[in-house]
């Protein structure tokens, strides 16, 4: 049997929550898993992960994906989640392109004087 560490989609339908399950290679994302480790909301910034179960679910040959491998790497290293980079408020609008007009010369101040 093939065991896999891996995400579990969760949430609604336009507002995504993952868990970290170990689950069986063979069965479906969103489907039936052998244990819950972790949990990752990307909504809220936060991730939680059990690292002892990680690390004995790694000893005994499960192979972590690499979204769960970043995430237990993160929590090992005791480093926080990667913060989103926030809009700057109140900033003006990028200057838009001014459209360039050229005049039509003067009749009078560029016209030869008629002889």
């Amino acid at each position: 049997m093939s065991v896999k560490i891996r995400l579990r989609r969760t949430g609604a339908l336009s507002a995504a929550c993952w868990r970290i399950v170990v689950a069986d290679a063979r069965s479906p994302r969103d489907g039936r898993f052998i244990e819950n480790i972790g949990v990752y909301d990307p909504r809220h910034d936060s991730e939680k992960m059990d690292v002892a179960r990680m690390e004995y679910w790694i000893s005994k040959g499960a192979q972590p994906s690499e979204p769960v491998m970043a995430i237990y790497n993160r929590q090992k290293n005791g480093k926080p989640f990667p913060a989103r980079r926030e809009p700057v408020k109140n900033a003006a609008p990028a200057p838009r392109a001014l459209k360039v007009v050229e005049e039509a010369p003067a009749a009078d101040a560029e016209a030869p004087a008629a002889e």
